[in-house]
């Protein structure tokens, strides 16, 4: 029997994946029936209101939305500092969320929101791509199957360059812990996955420039026998190259650099892991193996269909409540944020 669609609206055109997750959407007209987007700002209707990704679609306004008869879910997608108020009023209506990143500089509001969706049973999905990126998935499969025995390090940078483009500077400056903000949740992510929260994080917060941005950032988490190093700059030429991810355990270790490739890639080239083993394991002799783990494919897809299987009971949510909560408190931890919960 066909499944009912899924009835879907994006809230928010602000935030820097928007249109990208819109069009991983319209990809899956099986699983959902997009009914609308609301924008409020017309500064941002006026730059991006005209993206092929929501062409034909219908805009409206929030309490028009909030009106619409058997509304599933939303797909938060504003600029930073509205996300988590936004996704609150969506949750509050019973409404699923899928909420783009980071969650807010405010840990109480966030905590809110996880109580919100809990006592309503309501899926929240957390637009962390990297969750769903194959090579990254292969890493972290290889320690939590114990390949890789007592895991003792983990290394992970995410750099680019922006060191030309003085608006989106300015843009990332109204965060205190700004691109370490912006970008390192990506990498907590993974460490909390396999670690656990950290007894001690450390940030190390620096500009290259005297223009207010933290641009070049640095954490240190510890653990009782491991420590994790987290690593962005947006001031790294070509960094999006030299992006990777390290895990060394005591019985192996494997490498992934970079961590994607090309957005006109993402199709077409193989991502690869570097494992190397003391003993064989399962598919893998002791040595070093080159391993390919397919194409990353579409970035956002995997998540959304996943998303969907949530709200349809299908599967429970990989990335539950307490995790989301731990990422999010890791992450200002990690920026230096005093916390206050």
């Amino acid at each position: 029997m066909t499944k009912p669609r899924i009835k879907i609206a994006q809230i928010g055109i602000g935030h820097n994946h928007a249109s990208a997750n819109m069009y991983s959407l319209r990809k899956l007209p099986e699983i959902f029936e997009i009914v609308g987007v609301v924008e409020s700002n017309p500064e941002w209707i006026k730059k991006r209101g005209n993206d092929k990704a929501y062409q034909g679609l219908q805009w409206m306004s929030e309490d028009e939305l909030f009106a619409i008869p058997d509304l599933d879910a939303v797909a938060v997608e504003t600029a930073g500092f509205d996300l988590v108020p936004t996704a609150q009023r969506c949750a509050e209506r019973g409404l699923h969320l899928h909420l783009d990143k980071p969650a807010g500089e405010s840990l109480p509001d966030f905590k809110k929101l996880l109580t919100t969706c809990k006592e309503n049973e309501l899926a929240l999905q957390l637009a962390y791509v990297y969750r769903y990126n194959p090579a990254i998935c292969f890493a972290v499969q290889a320690a939590k199957k114990g390949w890789l025995g007592d895991i003792f390090e983990i290394h992970a940078s995410m750099c680019r360059y922006d060191g030309d483009n003085e608006e989106y500077r300015q843009w990332l400056s109204q965060f205190k812990g700004g691109a370490m903000y912006i970008f390192a949740g990506y990498l907590i992510d993974i460490v909390i996955q396999l670690l656990g929260r950290a007894d001690k994080i450390t940030p190390y917060m620096k500009q290259t420039r005297g223009d207010g941005l933290v641009d070049n950032g640095l954490a240190v988490m510890e653990y009782p026998v491991a420590s994790a190093t987290v690593r962005v700059s947006v001031a790294e030429i070509d960094g999006m190259k030299h992006r990777r991810l390290i895990i060394c355990g005591t019985k192996g270790s494997v490498e992934i650099c970079p961590l994607e490739m090309p957005a006109d890639r993402y199709y077409s080239d193989a991502l690869s892991a570097r494992l190397t083993l003391k003993e064989d394991v399962p598919g893998f002799s002791a040595g070093t193996h080159q391993v390919d783990c397919g194409p990353l494919g579409d970035r956002y897809a995997g998540q959304l269909e996943e998303f969907a299987q949530i709200i349809r009971k299908e599967k429970d949510n990989p990335f539950d409540y307490n995790h989301e909560f731990l990422v999010q408190e890791s992450l200002l931890r990690a920026c230096g944020y005093t916390i206050n919960i």
